[in-house]
């Protein structure tokens, strides 16, 4: 039998070495999958709505007042050469909006030939939730919106109430714009 070779013997210590001071692997995780919305706020509540039903967020433009429409219908806006239509939606579930009007946003919605701009009090971006923290039932304070509500997400910064913009758009109350 041949004697081994230095060089192998030096290889076969550090394995063993190698082995004695290994780390373990980390535990396997399960995966978590999240939904994915945008985030904003209504007369202190915090909603999120599906990312397809939003077109763009904007600071709320400058807007020209129509006559004989409905109070919650703030005017016209010219956006990149297209007329939009600017929705108040607090005034539309008669509430009142605390935050300045030039600190508030408008979500664009685009839903079939609806194209609409509605102002909130905030945006808060894009909020991510796992999807086991769904839930059906939300607290009393969003009761003024539970026509347009999904259910909702919990998470530690509070409650969101899914806010269907389809479902809005598609409410006989918002489409007559008429006084």
């Amino acid at each position: 039998m041949s004697e081994l070779s230095p060089a192998y013997l030096k290889l076969v210590d550090l394995a063993s070495r190698s082995r004695k001071n290994a780390d373990e692997l980390p535990a396997q995780q399960e995966a978590v999958t999240f939904w994915t919305g945008v985030g904003f706020t209504l007369d202190g509540n915090q909603y999120v709505a599906r990312m397809d039903e939003i077109s763009e967020i904007l600071s709320v433009p400058r807007f020209t007042q129509v006559p004989g429409v409905q109070t919650w219908v703030r005017g016209i806006s010219n956006v990149r050469g297209r007329l939009m239509p600017v929705m108040d939606l607090l005034t539309f579930l008669n509430k009142k909006s605390e935050i300045q009007w030039k600190r508030r946003r408008l979500l664009v919605i685009e839903n079939g030939e609806l194209y609409s701009g509605l102002v909130v009090d905030r945006v808060l971006g894009m909020q991510h939730f796992p999807v086991d923290n769904f839930v059906n039932e939300l607290p009393a304070s969003y009761s003024v919106t539970k026509d347009y509500l999904n259910g909702g997400y919990t998470s530690e910064k509070g409650t969101w109430g899914l806010f269907s913009l389809h479902k809005l758009a598609s409410d006989p109350r918002f489409l007559n714009v008429a006084s």
